[in-house]
């Protein structure tokens, strides 16, 4: 337990100034991402700038809240969290309450914030599993706790979180000691869902086709991934230079969004692009080598959790603008422009650096 541990260590310094590099790389790509949309559509190129300082102002407070709070805390906290995300995720879908863009009502305003409650889902449902798997490990109250939460997410919809919270569920459920039997079970349950989930919608059937063939429909369902792919190629080893991305000028969708690497790798090149793909996989190497110096069960679980959910969605964001898996409509962690993203993948941060003050003295780092 907690309690029997010997004094604390200091938390992960890697970690958190790997954090902080891509933060404040985020900052500079989110402006440089977003000028001209922002001049156009506010007369203030500094506008999603602005924004986005905010936010990560907010997030390194909650990563601060995080790291500090007593661990033994969270097991309280646990419950509560998940109960108040679920009340979220409905409350999100009532008209009047969540807002709608783009097809998809995924947003509410709390006061002068706007919440997506199915980015907080990642962080409770992996605190909540971490705390509940400690105790019992039940198939069929596990799928029915992972499918509430996804079906509320699909009825957004957000397909792309939706996947990444079933990655990350069934890494913790493996994790914590699972049967084989049953990771077999939920997987063919989550390949035939996906499935069904994407035949059954126009929109996601014509992405999957689009991935097969990237031609098929240029100025309609391949146009986003045929424009990224276009900024990527642009970049060539040595990029355009900072600043000089011509695809941001209203040619990319979602520019400052899902699409930030295409940006990235246009203006810095492959040489560029490279580096902060290594750069992300450090990171994701130090989160899960929290997991693996934690020195309880539900520390361990707690930061395999997180430390999947980021990763999962770093290569899901990746992938996509590469072309590799159809687009998935993800944000890149710590990168993209968005408040509820960052300042969640902030706090989970948080939690890690938390975690590492009680790693365990018979494993190196």
């Amino acid at each position: 337990m907690l309690k029997t541990l010997n004094k604390l260590k200091k938390p992960d310094f890697n970690l958190l100034i790997t954090t902080l590099i891509l933060t404040i790389f985020g900052i500079i790509m989110v402006y440089n991402a977003s000028v001209a949309e922002a001049n156009q559509l506010f007369g203030d190129k500094y506008y999603f700038l602005k924004l986005q300082l905010k936010w990560v102002l907010i997030g390194y407070l909650g990563l601060i809240g995080a790291m500090i709070i007593p661990l033994n805390w969270l097991k309280k906290i646990a419950w509560p969290s998940l109960v108040l995300t679920l009340i979220l995720l409905i409350l999100v879908l009532i008209p009047g309450i969540g807002n709608s863009a783009l097809g998809a009502r995924r947003w509410m305003n709390i006061g002068p914030f706007n919440l997506q409650p199915s980015e907080l889902s990642k962080l409770t449902l992996s605190l909540y599993l971490a705390a509940w798997l400690t105790k019992n490990r039940p198939f069929g109250l596990y799928l029915l706790i992972l499918g509430v939460v996804l079906g509320l997410i699909m009825l957004q919809p957000d397909l792309g979180t939706a996947i990444v919270v079933i990655f990350s569920s069934i890494l913790v459920y493996y994790v914590s000691g699972a049967n084989w039997i049953y990771l077999s079970l939920l997987s063919i349950i989550g390949g035939l869902t996906g499935i069904g989930l994407i035949l059954s919608s126009p929109y996601r059937k014509a992405r999957l086709l689009t991935f097969f063939d990237p031609t098929r429909d240029p100025l309609g369902s391949s146009y986003h991934i045929r424009q990224a792919l276009i900024a990527i190629g642009s970049g060539g080893l040595f990029g355009l230079g900072l600043g000089q991305s011509r695809q941001k000028y209203q040619f990319l969708p979602q520019v400052a969004t899902d699409s930030i690497f295409a940006v990235v790798a246009e203006e810095l090149g492959f040489l560029g692009g490279t580096l902060v793909l290594i750069i992300f996989c450090w990171l994701i190497y130090k989160c899960f080598n929290v997991a693996r110096t934690a020195t309880d069960d539900f520390t361990r679980l707690l930061a395999v959790g997180i430390s999947s959910w980021l990763a999962t969605q770093s290569f899901l964001n990746f992938a996509a603008m590469l072309a590799l898996v159809p687009l998935t409509g993800v944000p890149l962690p710590f990168i993209s422009y968005g408040g509820s993203s960052l300042v969640f993948a902030l706090t989970g941060i948080g939690l890690l650096l938390n975690i590492s003050r009680y790693r365990s003295n018979l494993i190196k780092k």
